[in-house]
């Protein structure tokens, strides 16, 4: 045991225990779907481009998008709620009188101003 901590046995110990800690850590990272390291540091992504995953990423990209959407029209109504002069009883009326947007709306009533 002695000869193991002595001379160029703790060197190729100590490159034993990094090779064999490097290797664990890719093959976690390989089972978890991370890009894996090589020796210098540099990543390598997975070349993964099953079905799913494509289908995966276009609903990302689609429901980003959505969001995105979601977000300027939001933008849009504050502005609108926001600005001077603005008339929520107005917009109730004109819409009253708009009866083409099919929904009914009891006309009989008045909304007190």
């Amino acid at each position: 045991m002695e000869d193991l901590f002595t001379g160029p046995g703790i060197v190729v110990l100590i490159i034993a225990l990094t090779t064999g800690g490097w290797l664990i850590n890719n093959w976690i990272r390989a089972k978890h779907g991370y890009d894996l390291e090589d020796e210098w540091g540099g990543k390598t992504s997975r070349a993964d481009k099953s079905a799913e995953t494509e289908a995966l990423r276009a609903e990302n990209a689609n429901l980003v998008q959505r969001l995105d959407d979601h977000a300027d029209r939001l933008k849009v109504l504050e502005k609108i709620v926001t600005e001077r002069g603005y008339s929520l009883s107005d917009e109730i009326e004109a819409l009253r009188r708009d009866e083409s947007s099919g929904v009914p709306i009891d006309t009989g009533t008045r909304e007190k101003v």
